[in-house]
C-alpha cells in the first residue's frame, strides 16, 4: 500500500489552501470589461519593471552599507590594536620604573647606579624624554636624557622647566607630583608642552620610604613617539591613528599633511582612551570610503535610464492603447448616439443614389408613411407613397429638386399613407457627398406639416378676430417701434384721435418719441438706463406699469394711459400704449372734490352754529369785563378819585380782555372760513393745541373735563392743519355730547386725548391721534353704519360729520376706527382714533414708551357756565 510522502502533502495543502483565493481573483478578472483587462495587463509589465528598479536600488544599496560596515569594522580593529599595543608598552615601562622605585627606596642602589639603570632603560625605550629622581622636596637628585645620558639641564628649579613640579604652581607636572604624593600609587599627569614645544606626559612612581613619602621618580613620555614605535606598521598603512586631546584638537598623528594642506574630514573614526594613562588622551581611527555612493556609480545609472526607458516605453504603450480604447468608445457613443438621433427623430430621412434609387429611410419616414423598410428601399419612381393622381406632378418636383432648382425654404407635397391616408409634408432634398467629395446621390428630410398648417390658419383667424376686437374698442391702442420710431399698429379710436401719426402716441408717453428723444432724456441718471435702446431696463423687465393720467389740450380729454414694452413680430422692441378716455370721470370727481370741500366747510359752519351758545357765552365774559372797567374808570375820572398809575392798570386790563376776545373770534374765523385744501409742513402739539381751545368752549359748557398727551420729539406732519383740526374738533365735540347727554358723573365727565408714534410692519410709521371718553358707548348697530352718508343718532344731525372725517383721514392716507371700551361685559366708554402715515425713528418710539413719560400732558377743568 502506497504511502504519501511529507512533501506531498505539504503540497497537497497549499493547493487547498490557495484553491478560494485563485478563485477569487479569476472570479473578479472576468467580471471586468475587455478594456479594463486590456488596461490591467498593460499595466502588469509596468509594474514588473519598477519592481525590477526597485529591487536594484535596494540591492546597491545594501551591498554599499555593507561595505560601509566591514570598512567600519577595520578602522575599530586597528585602533584597538594600536591601543592595545601601546597599553602593553606603557604597562611594561612602569612595570619596570616600580623595581628601579623599589630599589631607591630600599637603598639597594645609589644615585651612580640608579642613573646606570636609567640610561640602559632610557636606551631601549625611544618614546622616553628622560627619567628623572626627584625628593621629597622636589630637588633633583638624578636625571637621565632620551639619550640615556645624564643631563643636568633638566628638571631645573628656576621655573622655566615645565616638566619641573615647582610649589605653589598648578601646572601638569605639579598636579602630577601632588596626586602621587597623595594616593602613593602612580599617576600620569595630564598631556602638556614641554620647554621644547613638544607634547608629552609623565608617569610619576611614589617612593614611599618606611610609610613616608620619599619622593618620585619620573618617566616622560612623547606622544609622537608612541604613534611612531607602538602602532603597527601594517595598522598605519591602512588606517590613520590619531592623538587628541581633551578640546579634540590633534596632538601626533601617523599621517603628517602637506604644509598649508587641510586633511580632508574622515568619514569613520572611532575613538578609544589612552590606556593605561587615562589623562584626557584619545586615541582615534580615522579611515576613508572606498566605495563610490549611488549617485556616482555608472551602472546604477545605466540600470536606472534602461529601467526608466522601458517604463515611458510602457507608459507611451499604455497611452497609446487608452487613446485608442476612448477613441472607438467615441466611436461607439456616435454611431449610438447617430442611431438613436435617427430613430428618435421626427423628421423623416430619405437617402436615394444618383439613379433616385432610395437607399435608406429611417424609422420617421416609415412611420409617417406607414411603409416599412422594406417596402422602400430599392424602389425608384414612382414611389408607393406619391398619390395616384399627384404622380406626373411629384415627378416634375423631384426632376426640379435632382436639378437644384427648388426653393431653399422647401416643397410642399402631399403624401400618401399605406392606409390610403394622406398628409401635408415639406420636403428638403441636399445633394449627399462622400469623404472624397464626390456625389454620390441626394438626401431628402420631409417634416408634416400638417398640424403646423391647421395652427397657422388658426393663428390667421384668430389675428383677424384679435384685430377686430382692437378696432372696436372705445381706448386708443398703439404700438410704437423703439429704434427707429415708427407707429407698428394704431386702432380705429387712435387714428380717429390722433390720425397715422406717431406724434399722438409720443404725446400719450409724455410728449417725446420713444426712440429718438429717450436716451437724451436719461443721460443723467445713465446707471438706470439700458445700454441697448437708452430705455428704463426697470420698465423693459416689468410686466406692466403703473397707470398715468395724460391731458391732451389739443382734444381737450384727459386719458389714462398704460404702458408696456414688448417684442414686435419681427423681433424690434416696441412700446404699446393703451389710453382710456376718462375725460368725463375727471369731470365727476373735479365735482366731487368742490361739493366735499363744500362740505367741510359746511361741516365746520354747523360745528360753529352748534356751538354758537357756548361761543357767545365765551365771548360774553371778556365783554363784561371790558364794560366793567370802562364804566369803573369813568365813575373814578369824574370823581377825580384815580391817579395815572391806576387808570394805567386798568387800561391794560381792559386791553388783555379785548385782546382775548380778539383770539376767540381770530381763531373762529380761521377754522370757519373757506380755503383750498392745501398740504404743508405741521406739528400734532401745535394742532392740538388750536383744536383744544376751540372744543374746549363746548367743553366748558358742558361741564367735560379733557386731559391731553402728546410725546415729545415727534416728526414733522406734511398734512393740511385746518382739515385735521376739524376731525379733532368733530370727534371732541361728538364725545362731550355724549358724555353731557348721559348726563353722568363728574366723575367720569372726563375726556382723553393722546398723541402717539406708532410702528407696524404692514403700515410703517404712524401718528396717532385718540379721543377716549367715559360715555355710554355706541351701539353694534350704530358702529357698522356710522360713517355712511346722511346717518346720525342725533334728532337734529345731518350725518355728514364722520364721514367727513373718515374722508379726511383717508386723503392723508390714514385711517379711522372706532371701539367701545368694557369692564367685563359692561361698556365704559368709547375710543375714536386716526392715524397720520410720517416717518418715525426708534428713538422717538423709545421716547414715547420709555418709563416716565417723554410727552406733555395737560388737563382742562371744566368750568360752569
Amino acid at each position: 500500500m502506497p504511502v504519501d510522502s511529507p512533501v506531498s502533502e505539504t503540497s497537497s495543502r497549499r493547493q487547498r489552501l490557495l484553491a478560494p483565493w485563485r478563485r477569487l481573483v479569476a472570479t473578479w478578472w472576468f467580471r471586468q470589461s475587455p478594456s479594463r483587462q486590456d488596461r490591467l495587463a498593460t499595466l502588469g509589465p509596468l509594474i514588473s519593471v519598477l519592481l525590477f528598479l526597485a529591487a536594484i536600488i535596494s540591492a546597491f544599496w545594501y551591498l554599499r552599507n555593507e561595505e560601509i560596515e566591514r570598512e567600519t569594522e577595520s578602522v575599530k580593529r586597528d585602533t584597538e590594536i594600536a591601543q592595545q599595543q601601546i597599553r602593553l608598552r606603557l604597562i611594561e615601562n612602569q612595570e619596570q620604573l616600580v623595581r628601579i622605585a623599589r630599589e631607591v627606596v630600599t637603598r639597594q642602589i645609589d644615585a651612580h647606579e640608579f642613573s646606570a639603570q636609567a640610561q640602559a632603560f632610557a636606551r631601549e625605550r625611544p618614546e622616553l624624554t628622560q627619567v628623572t629622581w626627584l625628593g621629597p622636596r622636589r630637588e633633583r637628585r638624578s636625571s637621565v636624557s632620551a639619550a640615556g645620558f645624564l643631563d643636568d639641564g633638566q628638571m631645573l628649579t628656576d621655573g622655566t622647566d615645565p616638566s619641573m613640579p615647582m610649589f605653589n604652581q598648578s601646572n601638569a607636572a605639579s598636579l602630577a607630583f601632588e596626586a602621587a604624593k597623595d594616593r602613593r600609587q602612580p599617576v600620569y599627569s595630564p598631556p602638556f608642552t614641554d620647554s621644547n614645544g613638544i607634547t608629552v606626559f609623565q608617569l610619576h612612581i611614589p617612593l614611599i620610604d618606611r610609610g613616608g613619602f620619599a619622593g618620585v621618580l619620573i618617566a616622560e613620555y612623547t606622544v609622537e613617539s608612541l604613534l611612531r614605535y607602538y602602532v603597527p606598521s601594517e595598522v598605519a598603512t591602512r588606517h590613520s591613528i590619531a592623538v587628541l586631546d581633551a578640546r579634540d584638537q590633534i596632538v601626533a598623528s601617523t599621517v603628517t599633511p602637506m604644509p598649508g594642506q587641510v586633511l580632508r574630514r574622515a568619514s569613520l573614526l572611532h575613538d578609544v582612551p589612552l590606556a593605561p594613562a587615562l589623562n584626557g588622551l584619545v586615541l582615534r581611527g580615522q579611515g576613508w570610503r572606498t566605495s563610490i555612493g549611488l549617485i556616482s556609480n555608472a551602472l546604477f545609472w545605466l540600470v536606472l535610464a534602461l529601467a526608466g526607458l522601458t517604463v515611458w516605453m510602457l507608459l507611451g504603450t499604455w497611452r497609446h492603447m487608452r487613446r485608442r480604447t476612448q477613441i472607438q468608445n467615441a466611436l461607439t457613443l456616435e454611431t449610438n448616439f447617430r442611431r438613436a438621433m435617427e430613430n428618435s427623430m421626427l423628421t423623416g430621412m430619405r437617402a436615394m443614389d444618383m439613379d433616385t434609387r432610395i437607399t435608406y429611410v429611417n424609422p420617421a419616414f416609415c412611420a409617417m408613411t406607414g411603409f416599412s423598410e422594406a417596402d422602400l428601399v430599392g424602389r425608384t419612381p414612382p414611389y408607393p407613397f406619391w398619390l395616384a393622381d399627384r404622380r406626373e406632378e411629384n415627378a416634375r418636383l423631384l426632376q426640379q429638386e435632382l436639378q437644384g432648382r427648388s426653393p431653399s425654404g422647401g416643397v410642399e407635397v402631399k403624401i400618401a399613407r399605406k392606409d390610403g391616408s394622406s398628409f401635408d409634408a415639406r420636403v428638403y432634398v441636399s445633394p449627399l457627398v462622400d469623404t472624397k467629395g464626390k456625389q454620390t446621390g441626394w438626401m431628402t428630410s420631409m417634416t408634416n406639416i400638417t398640424e403646423a398648417k391647421r395652427v397657422r390658419d388658426q393663428l390667421s383667424a384668430s389675428h383677424e378676430r384679435f384685430t377686430t376686437v382692437l378696432e372696436g374698442l372705445d381706448a386708443a391702442v398703439s404700438v410704437l417701434s423703439v429704434q427707429p420710431p415708427e407707429l407698428l399698429f394704431a386702432n380705429r379710436s387712435y387714428r380717429l384721435w390722433f390720425g397715422a401719426d406717431p406724434a399722438g402716441h409720443a404725446l400719450l408717453a409724455g410728449g417725446q418719441l420713444v426712440g429718438t428723444t429717450s436716451r437724451r432724456g436719461l443721460d443723467d441718471s445713465a446707471d438706470e438706463v439700458d445700454d441697448y435702446s437708452g430705455l428704463p431696463a426697470e420698465a423693459l423687465t416689468d410686466l406692466g406699469s403703473d397707470p398715468r393720467e395724460v391731458y391732451v389740450e389739443s382734444l381737450a380729454m384727459w386719458f389714462d394711459v398704460r404702458a408696456r414694452y414688448l417684442q414686435w413680430t419681427d423681433g424690434r422692441l416696441a412700446q404699446m400704449l393703451i389710453a382710456t378716455d376718462i375725460t368725463m370721470r375727471r369731470h365727476a370727481e373735479a365735482q366731487a372734490a368742490l361739493q366735499a370741500e363744500k362740505a367741510q366747510v359746511t361741516s365746520r359752519l354747523m360745528t360753529m352754529g352748534e356751538m354758537a351758545s357756548s361761543v357767545a357765552h365765551e365771548l360774553n365774559q371778556p365783554l363784561t369785563a371790558i364794560t366793567n372797567y370802562c364804566n369803573g374808570m369813568v365813575s373814578r375820572v369824574r370823581a377825580d378819585s384815580i391817579d395815572k398809575d391806576a387808570l394805567l392798570a386798568a387800561l391794560e386790563k381792559t386791553a388783555k380782555q379785548a385782546q382775548r376776545a380778539g383770539q376767540i373770534i381770530h381763531r373762529i374765523r380761521n377754522f370757519v372760513k373757506r380755503s383750498e385744501p392745501q398740504r404743508q409742513p405741521a406739528f400734532a402739539p401745535d394742532i392740538v393745541e388750536d383744536a383744544v381751545e376751540l372744543a374746549g368752549i363746548e367743553l366748558r359748557r358742558r361741564n367735560v373735563a379733557i386731559h391731553t398727551y402728546v410725546a415729545q420729539r415727534l416728526p414733522q406732519l406734511m398734512v393740511d392743519p385746518i382739515l385735521i383740526e376739524q376731525v379733532l374738533m368733530n370727534l371732541l365735540k361728538n364725545a362731550a355730547e355724549a358724555i353731557d347727554n348721559a348726563s353722568l358723573p363728574t366723575s367720569r365727565r372726563h375726556i382723553e386725548l393722546r398723541v402717539v408714534p406708532k410702528h407696524s410692519a404692514e403700515l410703517g410709521g404712524q401718528i396717532e391721534f385718540s379721543v377716549t371718553d367715559m360715555g355710554p358707548g355706541l351701539p353694534d348697530e350704530v358702529l357698522a353704519r356710522m360713517y355712511e352718508a346722511f346717518f346720525s343718532t342725533k334728532a337734529d344731525g345731518l350725518g355728514i360729520g364722520l364721514g367727513l372725517c373718515r374722508s379726511i383721514v383717508e386723503s392723508h392716507q390714514g385711517r379711522i376706527k372706532a371701539e367701545n371700551l368694557y369692564n367685563g361685559s359692561l361698556v365704559v366708554g368709547c375710543r375714536f382714533a386716526f392715524t397720520i402715515p410720517v416717518t418715525i425713528t426708534s428713538e422717538q418710539l423709545r421716547a414715547d414708551t420709555s418709563p416716565g413719560g417723554a410727552g406733555s400732558a395737560q388737563r382742562t377743568e371744566p368750568t360752569t357756565p
